[in-house]
């Protein structure tokens, strides 16, 4: 295994894989911070030049963090099909890249292969593309999940209607619930952030969203995004839940400090299969970002964007049914302005669709990044032209109990116009039944008025 080579009259040699990859990724304050970043151009083209002559098998035999000592590294293994590795355990890098971007690769060759990368490989082959590639690979895969709508189908586009309140008040959340699903945004799921932490607010949540949705007849998935242990005790007790929702990151000690293991999430798997009105076969959500390891000090020396590969390996294990992504979201610690956060936005969700994941993106920023809306829209768009399965909807964009900036449901509308994408095919024919679009997922005069649920 090669760890050096010579550029501009210069040999750079590597200390190990972990180096490699830190130094090859393209500029992000997090590996600034940690001061594993490349300390020049040149130092990073040159690990790039490493990282493409390594191979699949490489890397995985190789991980960030052995095997031996981390639950994210076990999974990510454990989690392999044995037979598509070992047709792709050859392969370096480079051609590894050159073979996902062919005119000739499916999306069907692509999920087929899914299973043979840990999040090491898919970190690596991103950091040796373009942004370009990384919209042009992503848009090539399409992985399809159900819970009670399907999402993820070509030609659709859907959106997690998320209209927090900040004081967990059900009529508040409803009335936004009501203005959201009138633009046609919710199919992904009704998805509220609890204040208070406990099974009393996310039963009283869950109970006002259920019972809204059977009025009228909503075919989505309530979620309620309390703590994960919280939620199966919420169910339990017969909160109407479809499905369970959790953060998860890229190494063990990250995902105890959030206080779930693979044990946990499994046990709340099957909770859900036994008590959730979610009819499946995908009962989870799971929710990650570039940044959350080293900003709680659980990174071990590993690059951000490695670290967020390997959640996406964890996740893969337990078939989610969604996962979005919220980089940006820490702040400039982790990503400092807007060229990193989109550059960040890219690669995470083309390594999750890469690996096999559902993904969903929410290309947000809080108020002390010098991030603005801009490269908000901008990252938005990209990620519309790379094919993400869903977004946020936030009225007029703004969370007010969660303090950031995300796409509102006018960005949702825009979006779908954009690029001819249709709701989730269930909820596209309830929007049909209500008046509030049309059969070419047009919205009707009567769309947006959220009162029409109140007469």
């Amino acid at each position: 295994m090669k760890l050096k080579t010579r550029l501009n009259g210069k040999t750079f040699e590597f200390r190990d894989i972990k180096d490699v990859l830190a130094k090859a990724n393209e500029p992000k304050s997090a590996d600034r911070f940690q001061g594993i970043a490349a300390g020049t151009v040149t130092e990073r083209v040159a690990a790039k030049v490493v990282l493409s002559e390594l191979t699949v098998g490489d890397l995985t035999e190789n991980p960030t963090i052995p095997y031996e000592q981390d639950e994210v590294t076990r999974v990510n293994i454990d989690g392999l099909n044995k037979r598509a590795y070992e047709a792709k355990k050859s392969m370096t890098l480079g051609e590894l890249r050159e073979w996902i971007l062919d005119y000739n690769t499916t999306s069907d060759d692509l999920q087929r292969a899914s299973r043979a990368f840990t999040g090491e490989v898919v970190a690596g082959v991103a950091k040796l593309m373009s942004a370009m590639d990384l919209v042009y690979g992503a848009r090539k895969i399409h992985n399809v999940t159900r819970c009670n709508t399907t999402i993820g189908i070509p030609g659709t586009l859907s959106y997690r209607c998320q209209t927090n309140s900040s004081t967990d008040d059900p009529e508040g959340i409803l009335v936004g619930v009501m203005e959201g699903v009138s633009y046609g945004s919710g199919d992904a799921c009704i998805g509220i952030n609890p204040v208070e932490d406990n099974v009393e607010s996310t039963r009283r949540i869950a109970d006002a969203i259920y019972g809204f949705m059977d009025k009228f007849s909503i075919p989505t998935q309530c979620v309620v995004l309390s703590h994960m242990t919280t939620q199966m005790k919420a169910v339990e007790q017969g909160a109407p839940l479809h499905m369970i929702f959790q953060s998860i990151a890229g190494t063990q000690t990250a995902n105890e400090n959030f206080g779930v293991n693979r044990k946990l999430v499994e046990e709340a798997y099957q909770l859900a299969l036994s008590y959730a009105l979610g009819a499946g076969p995908n009962l989870l959500y799971f929710e990650t970002g570039q940044g959350s390891e080293v900003s709680i000090g659980a990174d071990h020396g590993v690059d951000e964007m490695t670290l967020e590969a390997r959640t996406y390996g964890f996740g893969r294990y337990f078939r989610p049914f969604m996962v979005n992504n919220v980089s940006g979201f820490i702040g400039p610690e982790t990503l400092y302005d807007g060229k990193e956060m989109i550059r960040a936005n890219l690669e995470d969700h083309f390594m999750g669709k890469l690996i096999g994941l559902p993904m969903g993106m929410a290309p947000c920023y809080t108020n002390h990044t010098s991030i603005d809306q801009e490269d908000q829209e901008m990252a938005t768009m990209l990620l519309n032209m790379a094919g993400a399965n869903y977004y946020m909807g936030v009225p007029v964009g703004d969370d007010v109990m969660l303090s950031y900036q995300d796409t509102s449901f006018h960005d949702d509308v825009a979006l779908r116009e954009l690029s001819g994408r249709l709701p989730a095919p269930e909820f596209h024919r309830w929007m049909i039944k209500m008046g509030l679009m049309d059969e070419k997922g047009r919205l009707t005069s009567r769309a947006g008025d959220g009162s029409i649920f109140m007469k």
